[in-house]
């Protein structure tokens, strides 16, 4: 299973630029639908590999800042 990491990468923007910052700023800033990102917030969903490198150059991070691996206990 995959885990976003958006709230965190959201987080951490803000702090740095001391600002809120909306997904309708990410979804125009990124060309990633704000649907599209509030299903990656509220987990299941299938995301492509542009719109990952979508989010790692907004938010400058690497992919592995964004989504983590959680093996899945329940398949052995």
């Amino acid at each position: 299973m995959l885990r976003f990491k958006l709230k965190e990468r959201i987080a951490d923007r803000e702090f740095k630029e001391g600002r809120r910052i909306s997904l309708i700023e990410i979804a125009e800033s990124t060309g990633i639908g704000r649907i599209t990102l509030s299903r990656m917030l509220n987990r299941g969903t299938h995301v492509r590999s542009d719109t990952l490198d979508r989010l790692c150059s907004y938010f400058g991070c690497r992919i592995e800042e964004l989504v983590e691996h959680i093996v899945d206990s329940s398949l052995d």
